[in-house]
């Protein structure tokens, strides 16, 4: 039985304890990081080629599950002839080969995506603060002003930063006046850099998912990206995951029997979902979401627009509304005439 064996320096072909022939690799390091990442890839290298071409059917084998494919039988390595060892300039090269192997496998593995993922936590770390400054803030205007309701948080701040406008009961120092309008400039502040970071993530989107930003719109599309954690695994994800992104406690409270499945969860943004009645929410989500999975394909391939899966999903949106009113209809009991 003869063996196949690829190291980084080159292939052989071994008959028992005998080297029948070898293929040995390049020696320049632009050379080795082609052949690195052509392995990595699960591909052939041209010195794999040059020896499988000759096998004409016999029952080769190998240790590297790469090479079954191409109809070789795996074994696990043994013992085997000791190989050739690499040349010297072979050997110098391997360290930055590596290296630079390493550095084109990180760059094709980056995603832009992720500073869309970063804006839009942002978002949500900006929305959390400016809910907690409101909150102080309604709460501390209403200490002198007993008809402020507590939760309006955009009259407390009008309220905080209206010049020479005083308390109805009691008195303020004027130190703690001072802060507290200080405070409500904060809320205002990161009121307009919220503003400003989401029309950034509303130019974006489009740009780096045209077809996802199409059929959800640029903001939601932005949501659903962040939440998969990024492009490319949102084009790995089945529609039925896409659907329930961004409701996963309530997925596992149903998993461990305490609520029904959910029916959405960002895609509850949706207007269309949001505007539909109770009992259509379900199915149009999971319209949107087959086509949202669709869209992050095209997408991730470079696609241009479709404008199929838009007109699809309203396709969808107007055949159920069509539906509303009509008697549903109930299937004979079994044993009934």
């Amino acid at each position: 039985m003869r063996s196949v064996v690829t190291t980084w320096y080159g292939t052989f072909l071994l008959e028992e304890d005998r080297i029948v022939r070898s293929e040995p690799a390049p020696e320049d390091a632009e050379a080795l990081v082609e052949r690195m990442l052509l392995r990595w890839a699960g591909a052939l290298t041209p010195e794999e080629s040059a020896i499988l071409v000759d096998r004409a059917g016999e029952p080769w084998q190998t240790g590297d599950r790469r090479l079954v494919a191409h109809g070789l039988t795996f074994a696990p390595a043994g013992a085997l002839p000791e190989l050739p060892s690499p040349t010297p300039v072979q050997a110098a090269a391997r360290r930055p080969a590596l290296l630079r192997a390493a550095e084109r496998a990180l760059e094709a593995s980056w995603d832009p995506s992720i500073h869309l993922e970063e804006a839009v936590r942002a978002l949500a770390d900006l929305d959390r603060v400016q809910n907690l400054i409101g909150e102080r803030l309604a709460s501390w205007v209403s200490r002198d002003s007993p008809d402020l309701d507590a939760s309006d948080h955009a009259r407390a701040v009008t309220t905080a930063l209206a010049p020479g406008v005083g308390p109805t009961v009691g008195s303020v120092d004027p130190a703690l006046g001072d802060a507290r309008r200080r405070l409500g400039e904060l809320y205002r502040a990161i009121e307009r850099d919220r503003a400003a970071l989401l029309r950034a993530v509303e130019e974006a989107a489009p740009r780096r998912a045209p077809n996802l930003s199409r059929v959800l719109g640029p903001d939601l599309a932005a949501r659903i990206l962040a939440a998969a954690g990024g492009l490319d695994r949102l084009a790995r994800l089945p529609a039925s995951t896409v659907q329930v992104l961004g409701a996963e406690r309530a997925f596992f409270e149903h998993l461990r029997g305490h609520a029904p499945p959910p029916r959405h969860g960002l895609l509850f943004l949706h207007p269309a979902i949001q505007s539909a009645p109770r009992s259509e929410r379900g199915k149009l989500s999971r319209a949107l979401a087959g086509k949202a999975s669709i869209a992050s394909r095209l997408d991730r391939v470079g696609a241009p627009v479709d404008e199929s899966l838009s007109r699809a999903f309203e396709a969808r949106r107007a055949a159920l509304a069509g539906q509303r009113g009509r008697p549903k209809s109930r299937r004979p009991r079994r044993g009934s005439r």
